[in-house]
């Protein structure tokens, strides 16, 4: 006979149904450049993976990046986009207001450079209703969270937020959080292959520190992380990397920090452990040419050994008087001590320089000139470019030249059309000294580049003309760029 249940008798219940995650969808806009998102890779993997849904969407990956984003909508609590200064601005106002036009309901977050500089001047745009700025691990969690429980964002540190009556509410800024309290970051969210296959080689891209603490007075750095700096800790480092290598076996990782050899021991502990794992890779990363001086010989030669490759080494100008000017706090002699270190254990260098400063002198430009030219001469390996000052947002001396009258755009379409890698120089760079960077820099590149037989003539005659600095009809020059035209960077 069967028992009897009574309220006393315990009941088995069917298993709980785990509850939907939440969906958080990110874009990335499309840009030139194949770089892996990892603005997006750090924010969406700090997010819970049991409670939320990332989805990310790259437009430099989609054939049609409105469709595909479109598609990812129904059921979001929200849409990230980060955004960069210059052309990826335009993309990002196209998407976020496609979003806003298939879900008027839902917020649309802006983070990266550009907002975290224009945090307010962002939200003149309708569809967006929020920008992060700064660090946006700990802040997009946040955000996330309050709009999941259906909270205010009023009081959320490190974001600045359109309210219901259309006023603006500036949060408090967020403190920088060491980058070791964040989750690892899950490469399984982007496609890593296709990167791998737009690159042409196996290259993964990683960055180990946020922030910088240095003063440079043509850097927006200062202002959005206030001369402060947080890295990994090495041994952390180097076993995620090897999951990594477990899991892509990619041949080559590419750091992208801002100056990745700010802790001299954290890099040499970090290069001890490649070497113990016994990976096999290269490695690029920058550096300062100060922190070039002080690094100790073991440091290099460890870093050597566990696979660097290239470095990256700003010098800016070729004058110790514009150094000063523009706060680098680095004199040219490091610059040459650092790449004579370079050269000694066979790392390729990357040396690119800034000319037309505001009320920058001839001579000042000239001694530039002189510099790349003698760093070029060193070594096949080494790279030279020469970029124009642009004024770049949120920077010391884009301040002090809109104090003297310079007008910066005002609108996202006006920012949009702004490009700090390619283009004409600013109003401080007269038509006749542009014409001669222009060409500096043309013979200046086919005078130390590794050619072909054919070319060895046109060689020559390019170091002839920059060893004595002659160069007028440079046929060579029009001829080229009438055969291949000059490509536009950024």
């Amino acid at each position: 006979m069967a028992a009897r249940m009574t309220d006393a008798t315990p009941c088995r219940s069917a298993p709980a149904r785990p509850a939907a995650r939440t969906k958080v969808v990110l874009y990335n806009p499309r840009a030139v450049f194949f770089t892996m998102p990892l603005a997006l890779l750090a924010i969406g993997s700090e997010l819970d993976p049991e409670l939320y849904e990332v989805v990310i969407v790259d437009g430099r990956l989609e054939v049609d990046p409105e469709r595909a984003l479109l598609a990812h909508l129904p059921g979001a609590v929200c849409l990230g986009v980060t955004v960069l200064t210059g052309a990826p601005i335009s993309d990002a106002l196209r998407m976020s207001r496609a979003a806003k036009a298939t879900r008027p309901d839902l917020p649309v977050i802006w983070g990266g450079w550009h907002p975290s500089m224009f945090a307010r001047e962002c939200l003149a745009e309708p569809a967006v209703d929020v920008t992060v700025q700064g660090q946006g691990e700990e802040t997009f969690a946040e955000i996330v969270r309050r709009l999941t429980a259906g909270e205010s964002l009023q009081g959320c540190a490190g974001c600045t937020v359109r309210l219901a009556d259309g006023s603006i509410c500036t949060n408090p800024r967020r403190p920088l959080a060491p980058v070791d309290s964040f989750r690892a970051h899950d490469y399984g969210l982007i496609p890593v292959e296709r990167y791998f296959a737009l690159k042409g080689k196996r290259q993964l891209d990683y960055i180990s520190s946020q922030g910088c603490a240095f003063r440079c007075a043509f850097c927006s750095d200062p202002f959005v992380y206030g001369r402060k700096w947080v890295g990994l800790e090495p041994t952390r480092m180097a076993l995620r990397l090897r999951e990594l290598w477990e899991r892509y076996r990619f041949d080559d990782v590419n750091f992208q920090d801002e100056t990745f050899f700010t802790r001299p021991r954290r890099v040499q502990a970090f290069a001890e452990h490649i070497l113990a794992s016994g990976l096999k890779m290269t490695w690029a990363a920058t550096m300062r040419a100060d922190q070039g001086v002080r690094l100790p010989e073991e440091a290099w030669a460890r870093c050597r050994q566990s696979g660097l490759r290239r470095l990256l080494v700003g010098v800016e100008s070729g004058s110790d008087e514009m150094l000063k000017r523009i706060r680098k706090d680095i004199r040219i002699e490091q610059v040459f001590h650092t790449a004579a270190r370079m050269r000694r254990y066979g790392i390729a260098g990357h040396f690119p320089f800034i000319v037309g400063f505001p009320e920058e002198s001839d001579a000042s430009v000239q001694a530039t000139l002189d510099c790349a030219k003698q760093l070029r001469s060193l070594s096949p390996d080494f790279l030279t470019p020469i970029y124009y000052f642009k004024p770049y947002p949120g920077s010391e001396l884009v301040v002090e030249a809109v104090e003297r009258g310079f007008r910066l755009p005002d609108t996202l379409e006006e920012w949009a059309t702004f490009d700090y890698v390619a283009g004409l120089p600013g109003p401080w760079v007269s038509a006749e000294k542009y014409r001669l960077i222009e060409r500096f820099k043309f013979f200046h590149e086919l005078a130390w580049k590794r050619v072909s037989r054919g070319m060895r003539t046109l060689q020559q005659l390019a170091r002839y003309r920059c060893r004595r600095d002659r160069y007028q009809w440079p046929v060579e020059m029009l001829l080229s760029r009438w055969v291949v035209p000059a490509e536009r960077l950024s």
